[in-house]
């Protein structure tokens, strides 16, 4: 690659994602009490109607889809459409975003009576705060932009950036007025993973019963290899006499183990084992296992399931948490 084509693409690439930093910044300034009713006017309503034309109609898409997600019902309605018959789906008591950089898009302007007439609220996100649609409004949040981050100053660019944004922020806001939480999250994600991470539990996955590896603490090292060795998972749980978790050895422990010792014979599970280890509750989501797994100095790949009794009913490992999502 050419490197005079690599610095100005780089430089280039800095020079517009910089513009749209400093887009969403002044926007954070002009931020005032019609944002926050406007969160209010979504709460208060029955579903959200987005609407809006070209590269606006795309933010409008994705800011309906995101409500959608969090469970705050929302469509998306094409303003052209709207007009030959699908303004049916607009009903008294909903919330209608209306976005448009010139706030005087003719498809966008000429539906504001219509919708006022079927007693929806409108919310509107323009570049232009005195525009048709911003002054009629029932609350108007100011998305005007200084200049677009392309190079002719003409592509929506820093504009939708914004307005994305801005759709962002109200979902936001709208969730921690709901009080959303990551099970409720879940009910509109059942496939995805972001869902499996907060609707699959431990116990739904875990090793357990006959497929369990564990020894019973004072057993020989041996013991704990065979039984590591027939289980294949990568580990076996020490347990007392009355099958509470007292420690676990790991195939790292093993190697570790077997590189200091030359006869394994005069061991017991007792001098290898990890005591106290990091162990998951049975009714733990998966996501709060990958965490535990992850975000730690030194990452560790299976966790022993305990019980309320602190007793051993399973082990999971990361590989079972990849397996569940495919």
């Amino acid at each position: 690659m050419d490197n005079v084509f690599l610095t100005n693409m780089i430089n280039e690439a800095r020079r517009v994602l910089s513009e749209e930093i400093n887009a969403i910044s002044n926007i954070i300034e002009k931020l005032d009490e019609n944002f926050a009713l406007a969160v209010e006017l979504i709460i208060n309503s029955k579903k959200i109607v987005v609407t809006g034309i070209g590269k606006s109609g795309l933010i409008g898409r994705k800011i309906a889809a995101t409500f959608s997600s969090i469970g705050k019902p929302a469509v998306f309605l094409n303003p052209v459409e709207a007009l030959h018959g699908d303004i049916g789906m607009v009903e008294s008591g909903d919330c209608v975003i209306m976005l448009s950089k010139s706030g005087s898009t003719e498809e966008i302007i000429r539906l504001v009576p219509y919708l006022k007439s079927r007693k929806a609220k409108i919310i509107s996100i323009s570049g232009n705060k005195y525009s048709f649609l911003a002054t009629n409004a029932d609350a108007s949040i100011d998305a005007s932009v200084s200049k677009e981050a392309c190079p002719l100053n003409i592509t929506p660019t820093s504009s939708t950036t914004v307005a994305l944004a801005i759709g962002d922020a109200l979902a936001s806001c709208y969730m921690i007025e709901k009080n959303v939480t990551q099970v409720d999250f879940s009910r509109q994600h059942p496939l995805g993973q972001l869902g499996k991470n907060i609707t699959l539990r431990i116990k739904d996955i875990m090793h357990k019963n006959n497929n369990l590896p564990k020894v019973i603490v004072g057993s020989s090292f041996r013991d704990s290899i065979i039984e590591n060795t027939n289980k294949g998972l990568g580990c076996v749980c020490v347990v007392d006499k009355i099958e509470r978790l007292v420690g676990i050895i790991t195939d790292g422990d093993i190697r570790r183990a077997l590189q200091k010792i030359d006869d394994i014979r005069n061991y017991k599970v007792d001098d290898v084992m990890t005591k106290t280890p990091i162990s998951i509750s049975p009714e733990a989501y998966i996501g709060e296992a990958l965490t535990i797994m992850e975000n730690r100095q030194s990452q560790i790949s299976v966790l022993p399931v305990i019980d309320e009794e602190n007793r051993c009913i399973g082990v999971v490992r990361i590989h079972d948490i990849i397996r569940s999502s495919i």
